[in-house]
């Protein structure tokens, strides 16, 4: 075999691109804040993010809903995430708009940090006898914080 063939020969030997296993992918999540922790969302859930909007308060809902909004003709119900995990409200905050299941849901936190890059293999699922039970998977971010990956769908179902 020729110096030319075995060069072919060993870039062939090479996975495509479609084959490389998953553990070496990753995700993006918009990283927000909700009483000092730090909640990944899936980022191909979220549509928007938006502050100063008011909510109107409805009766007979969930503790957890704070009401509706009306962003561009579309009434979204508002979950506040610090009554959701079992917290105290607080006065500051934005509205992440996020797309569970085909519903348009909005969720309130006290701030949006950044977008980030996680590989799927650094996140680790939650320990059985979590007491969160919106929470999926955890890691450690680059600068060292834990980020907790917010399962949206039980926000709807939980």
């Amino acid at each position: 075999m020729s110096e030319e063939n075995v060069l072919f020969a060993k870039q062939s030997d090479t996975p495509p691109a479609e084959e490389i296993p998953a553990e070496s992918q990753s995700d993006k999540y918009l990283i927000c804040v909700s009483d000092s922790l730090l909640y990944g969302i899936d980022a191909e859930q979220v549509v928007e993010i938006i502050t100063d909007h008011t909510i109107t308060y409805l009766p007979r809902v969930p503790h957890y809903v704070r009401g509706i909004i009306n962003l561009r003709g579309q009434l979204i119900p508002i979950i506040d995430m610090r009554l959701r995990l079992g917290k105290m409200p607080e006065d500051e905050h934005c509205i992440m708009v996020v797309n569970v299941e085909n519903n348009v849901v909005g969720l309130l936190v006290d701030g949006v940090e950044r977008m980030a890059d996680i590989p799927r293999d650094s996140i680790l699922p939650m320990p059985t006898q979590n007491p969160q039970k919106l929470i999926s998977g955890m890691c450690s971010l680059p600068e060292g914080a834990t980020m907790l990956v917010l399962d949206c769908s039980l926000l709807l179902h939980g």
